[in-house]
């Protein structure tokens, strides 16, 4: 799902993979012809893409934040999820990998959703990237 088409156009590719052992997760995140020369950021999401920006939910955490939606350093961090940012090159193309010392829960981790900018980490303002400009699939283990 694109919702931005100029920085997501039309023919642009994603890849998500995930690697699992133990208790350790590797996602990976490949991009093609999308906005060169720009930074975005990219996070594993709790809910499927739909037809709004939204519909993804928010971002899958190991230890869920009891006071949603997450903005606090202690639960909006890389190691307590996936945060997949890029940058990408003149063609467009990026990639990135995250490794937690965790496995996602079955079924709670459902997308990759791009974001508009890198993501923040200053308090009230952690785990947040911007608009959410593209969403893929990923059927996580």
């Amino acid at each position: 799902m694109t919702f931005d088409t100029k920085a997501i156009p039309d023919g642009s590719g994603v890849t998500v993979t995930e690697s699992v052992d133990d208790d350790e997760t590797v996602v990976e995140l490949s991009v093609e012809g999308i906005q060169a020369n720009r930074t975005f950021g990219a996070h594993v999401h709790t809910e499927p893409c739909g037809n709004t920006p939204d519909a993804s939910g928010p971002h899958y955490q190991n230890v869920k934040d009891p006071n949603p939606p997450s903005t606090d350093p202690q639960f909006a961090n890389p190691r307590n999820e996936v945060w997949l940012d890029f940058t990408t090159n003149g063609r467009g193309d990026g990639d990135s990998s995250s490794t937690v010392q965790w496995r996602f829960r079955a079924g709670e981790a459902r997308s990759v959703v791009i974001h508009e900018h890198a993501t923040e980490t200053a308090p009230g303002h952690a785990g947040m990237a911007g608009a959410r400009l593209a969403c893929v699939n990923v059927p996580f283990r």
